[in-house]
């Protein structure tokens, strides 16, 4: 990948973040949520972002990425004023998938019945 879309691609996932959790006035929006990583095709006509959130909660992750995709062109329009760009790219946000896993970890962990050992809680 070349510096330039390296560059492009490290300045859109600050200012979605910096958008995100400063000018997003939207209270289903997690405050642990962080932009894990932005892919602008070589043409810059559009643009991956990848969400990764702190929620054991499929459904309460699927509406915070169904409220940023709402919110793209809200987005879209602060991104054109801080980025000197010709055109800003179509955002599509996606779940990234180290989250999808914690999330799916966490649902087989709930569902196990493991016994506490002896000793186990007792402080001595």
């Amino acid at each position: 990948m070349s510096i330039r879309f390296e560059r492009a691609n490290s300045q859109i996932q600050k200012n979605i973040s910096f958008i995100i959790h400063n000018k997003l006035d939207d209270p289903r929006i997690d405050p642990m949520l962080y932009v894990s990583e932005v892919n602008v095709t070589p043409d810059f006509k559009y643009c991956k972002v990848k969400i990764s959130i702190d929620n054991d909660n499929k459904e309460k992750v699927n509406e915070m990425i169904g409220v940023l995709q709402k919110s793209e062109g809200f987005i879209k329009h602060e991104l054109a004023k801080m980025l000197k760009m010709p055109a800003i790219p179509k955002i599509n946000f996606e779940v990234d998938k180290g989250t999808e896993a914690t999330i799916r970890i966490n649902e087989i962990l709930s569902t196990l019945d493991i016994p506490k050992e002896d000793g186990e809680g007792d402080e001595e």
